[in-house]
């Protein structure tokens, strides 16, 4: 069998081989010795093979045989590349770089061993008419990843562990040696070390033994470990961040702007932990006022390819989940030596405007500076001021207020878009149990500090975009937004009419200006969260790029993050990156840069799901004990297999599968977001309010299951 399977890769390879020469010799026709020789095969034996090769994929389509023992491509684009995207059923597509290009089916058993999210290579059959793309795998170019979270099956001579992805479809064979402690039925995290051929499941080691499973830790761990962050800095990276001095120099100081004795504070979160902005404030004699935006200067403690700024660089972002945030940086660092924290001197870098009544910008200054913060605010307590509450600042937080007002009308007016999503917060017991569930408003406070952000971040973008001259730019990281695909959008704005929406799509400041409409005027509803989601889906994802376009959906021309150094490294890279600049440095390797900018906007994506991914696990924890209890919901979402419903009161998400509804056989209109009863022609649609039961939690899965209640 082993011979088979090793004589039947051989001839793969060698299929592969022989239309590559066709594709390099551009598809000049051939005969079977031509092949041989462009390969540098000599022996009988391997000419025989290629002849048959060459008669195999004439009877296939793939060759064609021009002339006798002639044979050319039938097209050229026989190889491409893309990413493996699973099915539940084991079979995939391969997603294309080209976004144009159709994705192509992969048999189960053709895809050699592909996991989810693998970069590979596959061979394309020539397509039937009406039939769709098919093709298999002849070379993996890159695994996704090697480490997956699940659960330890320990037997007398043998283990193995059986992953939580529901898109990896093979367990992992463990040796009795490589177990690293693990006990039966403990939930861990496994490396794949070896895939030998023709083997049906890969061979493993346990690298992290993360506990009993469903207690609350263990469950957090597995989601950040799933996602692929670490637990834990390297030894390495805690002893550099601790042999930082934190003493700060007069040396130091004398290179930088003092706003010591300037009146200076931070706002933000109740318990927040790290304070990487705070906003310095002083009147002008000539009626102006001065606004300094200042930002932990995280550049200063973290040197070029250190140990810290390499771990930095890796995670890319702090991660929030529901009861944790694992750092971008140590402790010492985001929570001490960078962190704002009031009464302390703090090394900061800065972007500071001279403000008009209007809060147009009269002067403006980039550096580094040196503040001391008077004040820690939080955003309920700037709340309380705004609201009229007495405070000696009083009078300077009305002012910044009035001046963030004036700033945001001006953004929207230019044709930025207000998404308000409503944010889902839990209140946890001592074991980190969800008792409670809780929407967080974001208001006057909040839009104050972020109005102020926004402002830096567009100004010293532009800042650097003006410095260089015609076209010798120089190499910038931005934060950057297409605009929407027109067909996407066209989808939203049809089903948006059914509330009774309008959205006008003839130029970007009027899809900007009615999107902007739908959201105030949606603000509170019940398909409040249905249609700013579905909005935020038909636009296109935010991303990091050296390329010099604009934020659509801030309606900016330049953008860039330059104002979260401690949970982002971007605002790292673009300080840097500033500062060299400021001191007349040249333009740096804009490939270097854009490399790095895909690996950030990749890990931010991570960051993103291991966020939703502990949501999800904290609302099906809250109602595993509501079993039976009957809620009023909104349709979320439809698919071919059911239909998703989010629960009014807690904004908890669970599905109901099509095969639970008993009076018809329902199928998905995905034109017109619904599901349709194929006798009856009753219609199930996006936004439609139901009464719903909880039928079933699963915990392991995060999944929730519910059933309709007909009353």
């Amino acid at each position: 069998m082993a011979k088979k399977n090793n004589s039947s890769s051989i001839k793969l390879v060698l299929t592969r081989l022989v239309l590559d020469v066709f594709e390099q010799n551009n598809n000049l026709p051939l005969n079977y010795k031509q092949v041989s020789g462009r390969l540098n095969i000599n022996d009988d034996e391997s000419r025989d093979i290629i002849l048959e090769i060459l008669k195999e994929e004439a009877k296939k389509s793939v060759l064609k045989e021009i002339s006798p023992g002639k044979f050319q491509l039938l097209e050229l684009k026989t190889f491409i590349e893309g990413v493996v995207d699973m099915t539940n059923d084991g079979s995939a597509f391969i997603v294309t770089d080209d976004e144009d290009e159709t994705d192509i089916y992969v048999a189960p058993r053709k895809l050699r061993n592909a996991l989810n999210g693998d970069r590979v290579k596959v061979y394309v059959y020539a397509k039937s008419k009406g039939a769709r793309q098919e093709g298999e795998v002849i070379e993996i170019i890159k695994r996704a990843k090697l480490e997956f979270t699940g659960i330890v099956k320990v037997s007398e001579r043998f283990a193995f562990f059986i992953p939580d992805d529901r898109k990896m479809q093979h367990d992992i064979f463990i040796p009795l040696g490589d177990l690293n402690g693990a006990r039966n039925g403990i939930k861990a995290v496994a490396e794949i070390t070896d895939w030998p051929a023709g083997a049906k499941n890969p061979i493993g080691r346990i690298k992290n033994v993360l506990g009993v499973q469903g207690e609350n830790d263990t469950e957090m761990n597995a989601i950040l470990a799933e996602y692929g962050f670490p637990l834990s800095f390297p030894a390495e990276v805690e002893t550099e961040s601790e042999e930082i001095k934190d003493s700060i120099t007069s040396e130091e100081i004398a290179k930088r702007r003092d706003f010591r004795d300037t009146l200076t504070f931070t706002i933000d979160p109740f318990d927040a932990k790290d304070f990487d902005d705070a906003l310095s404030f002083k009147y002008l004699e000539d009626g102006n006022f001065e606004v300094g935006v200042h930002i932990a200067d995280v550049s200063h403690y973290i040197q070029p390819d250190s140990a810290l700024d390499k771990e930095a660089l890796d995670r890319a972002t702090s991660v929030y989940l529901v009861d944790r945030v694992i750092p971008m940086l140590p402790e010492r660092l985001s929570n001490g030596l960078c962190s704002l924290r009031p009464n302390e001197d703090k090394l900061c870098f800065a972007a500071v405007f001279e403000l008009n009544a209007e809060a147009n910008i009269v002067n403006e200054w980039y550096g580094k500076t040196v503040i001391h913060s008077d004040r820690r605010f939080t955003y309920e307590e700037v709340q309380e001021v705004i609201a009229n509450k007495s405070d000696e600042l009083s009078k300077e937080i009305h002012q910044l207020n009035a001046l963030a007002y004036k700033l945001r009308e001006r953004k929207f007016k230019n044709g930025a878009i207000s998404f308000e999503t409503t944010e889902v917060k839990f209140n946890l017991d001592e074991r980190g149990r969800p008792i409670g569930v809780y929407v967080k408003e974001r208001k006057d406070a909040h839009k104050l500090i972020e109005d102020f952000m926004l402002l830096a971040n567009r100004k010293v973008a532009e800042f650097v975009d003006k410095m260089g001259k015609g076209k010798n730019k120089y190499t910038f990281v931005y934060r950057v937004h297409d605009s929407p695909k027109p067909d996407a959008l066209a989808n939203f704005a049809q089903f948006a009419a059914r509330f009774g929406y309008k959205i006008n799509t003839k130029s970007d400041k009027e899809i900007a200006k009615s999107l902007n409409f739908l959201m105030e005027d949606v603000e509170g509803k019940k398909e409040q969260n249905v249609l700013t989601h579905l909005a935020i889906r038909s636009m296109a994802k935010a991303i990091y790029t050296t390329k010099t376009t604009s934020h659509y959906g801030l309606a900016f021309d330049h953008y860039t993050h330059f104002t979260s150094p401690i949970r982002r490294y971007p605002d790292v890279m673009v300080h840097r990156l500033l500062f060299h600049y400021l001191n007349h440095g040249q333009s740096v390797n804009a490939a270097f840069y854009e490399k790095l900018c895909e690996h950030c906007s990749q890990k931010e994506k991570k960051a993103a799901d291991a966020e939703r991914s502990s949501i999800k696990y904290k609302q099906a924890e809250f109602l595993k004990d509501q079993v039976g209890t009957v809620y009023t919901g909104i349709i979320s979402g439809v698919t071919e297999w059911g239909m998703y419903v989010e629960i009014i009161e807690n904004k908890c998400e669970g599905m109901i599968r099509l095969r639970d509804i008993a009076d018809d056989f329902y199928t998905l209109d995905e034109k017109n977001y619904a599901i349709i009863g194929q006798r009856k022609k009753k219609v199930y649609q996006l936004g439609d309010e139901v009464r719903i039961k909880v039928k079933n939690v699963d915990l392991t899965k995060k999944q929730i299951d519910f059933t309709l209640v007909n009353e």
